[in-house]
């Protein structure tokens, strides 16, 4: 399932950790086990952060912790890495032929970046060794300062070669509607499976050109798509390629 709502248009301009959960739910639709590992990542960062409050804490302890929070780091960082490489490809694909601006996207991390010419193994033993030496920097931040949870989403607005952050609002919506058709493409390339979309108040912040567009876009994406919004002419141009619902007091109708 692939969504886009009004609460996700200041992506590019609010805090890397709502990039970064944006991006993790990008790479979940392609492995269904990312979510539980980056769930176990961040057991082990707390319970890390837990020995390092004791004032003597244990170093054996730390030892054992470290290596299983090494080894579930090197495993979110390679699927992120994988994921974004893919989805890199993609936009870059899509280029010129598509009406949403196209996009370059990275991800800000050095361990990312590491695992594109390192084996995993390498890697893994060099974040155990960043753990270690920092224990006295972390326990005296009370969190971990080094890692993959706090990579960072980078996307470049291609058109202008700028931040996305430094476009205007209509570029960052555009830009964003772009990123998910292409995700949605990846996702139904990769697994065989079209992904449902749920886009909300998608098409009222669109041009009449772009918003039929973005029909025709969807409409070659031959997915199941659910579109909401409070102006029925916004879906004017959508013809029959879908059927159109009134919500009102509780009761749906279909549009004749």
């Amino acid at each position: 399932m692939v969504w886009l709502t009004p609460a996700m248009d200041p992506l590019f301009v609010g805090a890397a950790s709502e990039r970064r959960r944006f991006f993790d739910r990008l790479v979940l639709a392609i492995d269904s086990e990312h979510s539980s590992r980056v769930s176990a990542l961040d057991r082990s960062l707390r319970s890390r952060n837990r020995l390092l409050e004791v004032r003597n804490y244990d170093d054996h302890w730390c030892d054992a912790i470290e290596h299983e929070t090494a080894e579930l780091a090197v495993a979110v960082a390679a699927t992120r890495g994988q994921t974004a490489t893919r989805l890199a490809a993609m936009l870059r694909r899509r280029g010129e032929g598509s009406p949403f601006p196209s996009a370059r996207l990275m991800l800000d991390g050095w361990m990312e970046d590491a695992l594109l010419t390192e084996p995993a193994t390498s890697v893994e033993d060099r974040y155990r060794q960043v753990l270690r030496d920092s224990r006295p920097r972390d326990a005296a931040a009370g969190r971990t300062l080094d890692g993959p949870h706090l990579t960072d989403l980078q996307v470049i607005y291609a058109p202008k070669n700028i931040p996305a952050r430094d476009a205007s609002t209509g570029e960052q919506k555009a830009l964003l509607i772009g990123l998910v058709l292409a995700h949605a493409n990846l996702v139904s390339e990769m697994t065989g499976i079209r992904p449902l979309l749920l886009l909300d108040e998608v098409v009222a912040h669109l041009d009449p050109s772009r918003r039929s567009a973005l029909f025709e876009e969807l409409e070659k994406l031959g997915a199941q798509v659910w579109m909401s919004g409070a102006d029925p002419a916004a879906f004017s141009d959508i013809g029959t390629t879908g059927d159109i619902f009134d919500v009102e007091s509780g009761r749906i109708s279909r549009r004749r």
